[in-house]
């Protein structure tokens, strides 16, 4: 086998391990969201099983993601980015065998994607003790409700800045 065979061959199995679901063990923290199209039995993992449901940011398919297209240029960056619509359906397939919680940290992860990395940087600063006031993070949780349509990160944010304010871990206006 020559050597960009098997390089190429790594890359194709690491792409499909990233769109599997970890093994880790979840715990049951909501009641599972019931999937019209998806069954953990016959559809996991995606990449094998129902590969024609995942693409990329840019609307490659994993077929057309090869070795030979990364030397090339033709594949980018961009072009092997999770989306969203992967970490739903992920979230699906965790539901389906009852692990709530991860199939939930997999939900906040899809609403984060759409924020560019560098604020989400600037978010986790922020959310450090005493690097914010109350009102720096409600304006942090309502720029990602609003610009970002990230409901439940804005709910976790308002609710760490609650905390923070009754552990004294706000930085002093």
């Amino acid at each position: 086998m020559s050597e960009n065979k098997m390089l190429e061959d790594i890359v194709r199995e690491v792409l499909k391990s990233m769109v599997g679901a970890p093994q880790a063990a979840g715990v049951k923290a909501a009641a599972p969201v019931p999937s019209a199209t998806l069954c953990p039995e016959r559809d996991y993992p995606l990449s094998q099983n129902r590969p024609e449901l995942l693409k990329t940011p840019t609307g490659k398919t994993l077929d057309e993601i090869t070795l030979d297209k990364v030397m090339s240029g033709e594949v980018k960056s961009e072009d092997v980015r999770i989306t969203p619509e992967t970490l739903r359906l992920q979230a699906e397939i965790a539901d389906g065998v009852g692990r709530y919680q991860f199939a939930n940290n997999l939900r906040r992860a899809a609403e984060i994607v759409a924020i560019p990395d560098a604020r989400v940087l600037e978010i986790y600063n922020a959310l450090r003790p005493y690097r914010s006031t109350k009102q720096e993070l409600f304006a942090i949780a309502e720029e990602m409700e609003v610009k970002y349509s990230a409901k439940i990160n804005a709910a976790f944010v308002r609710e760490a800045a609650e905390v923070y304010e009754r552990r004294n871990r706000l930085r002093a206006d």
